[in-house]
């Protein structure tokens, strides 16, 4: 019964793939005005917030044997989850370009032959990765995640340790902790959509939960933290250019590429997954397919070299989504929707999540913004709850 599930092991390298990603490192870049100590100290939070939220995402899915739009189902209804797989196939497609974008951005930048060629390459890649499917990476993922680690590290050695040290960047007040924590936050949080299209698979449920969102935590701190120490240590916030002046080329074209894949695969597929929840008559592998074909052909067509707003929209949607499936599933022990149409209560008290993130956006917190707008949207599911328990014992 169980030859198809997914190993502990093997579902570690798929979050390990999702880690080493072009995306992350660029994002690290951003944290720089802080200094190195206040970075650390906001990336180290904001990966713990985030990574509690994969962790909880991912449990129901893998205990209910459900891909990630089909626990939705269980708090927001069969109708209702249809608006979250509309936007999470949205944002997956999003991060498709934009993924392809940086790999094809940086490639090219060191080697100099057209952006179109790298997204061309990178696309068919992925299209490769897949064909090849999920269950079928073992051995692949196996050289491909442990050739990027070697490169990684590398990279991390030249950064922190090599010559060219343009001088410690002091903290100029441009960038507020707040705000250093929530961009944080939002890669984790970009993967609360999907991690349950791998743990539902999973042959042992909680342990691969667990080294999924500690192996995908772990390196997207040393993602971000390369992109940090890159923008202070080398005064560079071009990841191309950071190549070159630490003398990686072809290595670092092959960290570019395998990792933009690796991490874009994930994105691509999940996409496919997300597409069957909005129609059965849709197949995961060729709906993956024409999503990577779009991704291909928006990152040839569009430049995409800022990404925040990006990543705060992604927030305000997914935070209260993710908060109300966690009260409703983990506390209030029901998420019982998934036979009507539409839980209305609960879509109510994800809009109100959503304009609480918006309205969270304009506060400077210590903590960003995911963290007050999840436990006002809990503390609105546990109240209503409790109501609508009283009305029925009446």
């Amino acid at each position: 019964m169980n030859e198809n599930r997914t190993s502990v092991f093997s579902n570690g390298l798929i979050w390990f793939g999702a880690g080493v990603s072009l995306a992350e490192i660029l994002t690290g870049t951003y944290f720089a005005p802080l200094g190195f100590g206040k970075a650390m100290a906001a990336i180290l939070l904001g990966h713990f917030i985030g990574g509690l939220m994969m962790f909880a995402a991912g449990m129901i899915g893998a205990k209910e044997r459900r891909s990630a739009m089909e626990t939705v189902k269980m708090s927001f209804g069969e109708k209702g989850s249809l608006l979250f797989a509309i936007l999470n196939v949205l944002q997956l497609i999003g991060w498709t370009s934009i993924m392809i974008y940086d790999g094809a951005l940086a490639a090219d930048g060191l080697l100099h032959t057209g952006l179109w060629i790298w997204a061309l390459v990178i696309g068919a890649l992925i299209i490769l990765w897949i064909v090849i499917g999920l269950t079928n990476l073992g051995k692949l993922n196996t050289i491909a995640m442990t050739a990027l680690f070697i490169l990684s590290l590398i990279l991390f050695k030249v950064i922190f340790f090599g010559t060219a040290v343009a001088g410690p960047i002091v903290d100029d007040g441009s960038l507020t902790f707040g705000a250093a924590v929530e961009l944080a936050v939002a890669m984790p949080l970009s993967w609360l959509p999907l991690i349950s299209d791998y743990t539902r698979e999973a042959e042992k449920p909680f342990a691969a939960t667990l080294v999924s969102v500690l192996t995908y935590s772990v390196v997207s701190i040393f993602m971000y933290m390369i992109g940090m120490g890159a923008a202070i240590f080398t005064g560079e916030y071009d990841i191309a250019q950071i190549m070159v002046k630490t003398g990686l080329g072809v290595v670092g074209l092959l960290i570019i590429v395998f990792s933009t894949v690796t991490t874009t695969f994930l994105d691509a597929y999940s996409a496919g997954v997300s597409s069957v929840s909005i129609s059965s008559k849709i197949k995961e592998k060729w709906a993956a397919v024409v999503v990577t074909i779009i991704g291909t052909v928006a990152a040839m067509l569009y430049p995409m070299d800022n990404i925040t707003n990006f990543l705060y929209l992604i927030g305000s949607v997914f935070a209260p989504m993710i908060a109300v499936q966690i009260a409703d599933y983990f506390i209030l022990k029901k998420a019982d929707a998934a036979e009507k149409e539409f839980q209305w209560t609960n879509l109510l008290i994800w809009l109100i999540g959503f304009i609480a993130y918006r309205l969270l956006m304009h506060v400077d917190t210590p903590v960003g913004n995911t963290l007050p707008d999840m436990a006002i949207t809990i503390v609105l599911c546990l109240i209503v709850g409790k109501i609508a328990s009283r009305g029925k014992e009446n």
